[in-house]
């Protein structure tokens, strides 16, 4: 009798060894699961690729994380879709940011509140352009020019009045023609239009297309004028285009832009804002095999143009030597 009940003992223990064994036993137990979803943009962009990269740091860096990254209609949409609570990080232009959380421009009457920065990215230039043929070589002298600003609507709408503005032009100084970037270069190519804003990554196939038919001229926005441009909007930076980016252009032109960057809202726990801040910034070499914008990201640029309250996780991190 004394046998069995010692035999009933062993059983147990070796029942109850098992049973934390699998339960992780001297392991540390594994990691609540973190769904994490990524709005990016339109599968042919820059934002999709780069999205389905972060997904993939974000899953192989944080212990638990599921991350996915969703095509969607890009930084317009991606306000909406934070806003909305339906995903947790997306990829929008820092000007659409800022306009969003002040209620202006697209989203006037609409503000959206607690939207945060964890980054600003690479920079989504506006570029300028015109043909050698139209004369134009300044912005003062697009007083009476057919001008094309970009769809209703658009950022690039915004953008291309926005600079105008610091030159003193209105656009009852000019034919404004509301046209997409493919509809501006058609136009610009049969002589439809005299000079149009790009905003875009560069080199941008649009104008590259342009330039291998027309000598292009692109347009500068003088240092003074960006400066006075900064100041009143402050998600503008300035770069250069540099020399030969384009076909016959044989001189660096300073320009603006604005840039990338990814936002989530103050309801990302600011454990989670740090985890996904460093893993982005720790790899960076699976951010440029996804795309070559990703060249530009570093996190001594992390806040150049932050146009909207940078998320304290975040600011945690690049705080850290």
């Amino acid at each position: 009798m004394k046998m069995k009940k010692l035999a009933s003992c062993l059983l147990g223990m070796v029942a109850m060894a098992a049973l934390v064994t699998g339960c992780g036993g001297d392991d540390k137990a594994p990691a609540a699961q973190k769904f994490i979803n990524i709005a990016t943009g339109g599968t042919a962009g820059t934002y999709f690729p780069l999205g389905g990269a972060l997904s993939d740091v974000l899953n192989k860096n944080i212990p638990g994380c599921n991350a996915s990254a969703q095509s969607t209609g890009a930084s317009v949409a991606n306000v909406n879709l934070l806003n909305q609570g339906k995903v947790d990080i997306a990829f929008i232009q820092n000007d659409i940011s800022y306009y969003a959380a002040n209620g202006t421009e697209m989203f006037a009457g609409k503000q959206v509140k607690g939207l945060q920065g964890l980054a600003t990215l690479y920079p989504e230039t506006i570029q300028i352009v015109t043909l050698k043929k139209t004369g134009i070589d300044s912005i003062d002298d697009f007083k009476g020019k057919r001008v094309a600003v970009g769809a209703a609507g658009s950022g690039t709408e915004a953008n291309a009045r926005q600079i105008m503005e610091v030159y003193g032009i209105t656009y009852d100084d000019v034919d404004e023609q509301y046209l997409s970037f493919g509809e501006a270069a058609s136009a610009l190519k049969d002589g439809n239009i005299d000079v149009a804003f790009v905003t875009a990554g560069h080199p941008t196939a649009a104008i590259q297309d342009i330039s291998t038919q027309h000598d292009v001229v692109l347009v500068p926005v003088d240092a003074d004028k960006a400066d006075a441009l900064i100041q009143k909007y402050p998600f503008y930076t300035k770069l250069n285009i540099d020399a030969n980016t384009y076909n016959k252009q044989t001189v660096d032109v300073p320009a603006v832009a604005v840039k990338c960057m990814l936002v989530v809202t103050d309801k990302m726990d600011d454990q989670t804002a740090y985890d996904v801040t460093k893993a982005l910034y720790n790899n960076l070499d699976r951010m440029k095999a996804a795309h070559a914008a990703a060249d530009a990201i570093s996190k001594e640029t992390a806040k150049d143009g932050m146009s909207i309250n940078v998320a304290p996780g975040a600011d945690k991190f690049y705080a850290e030597k």
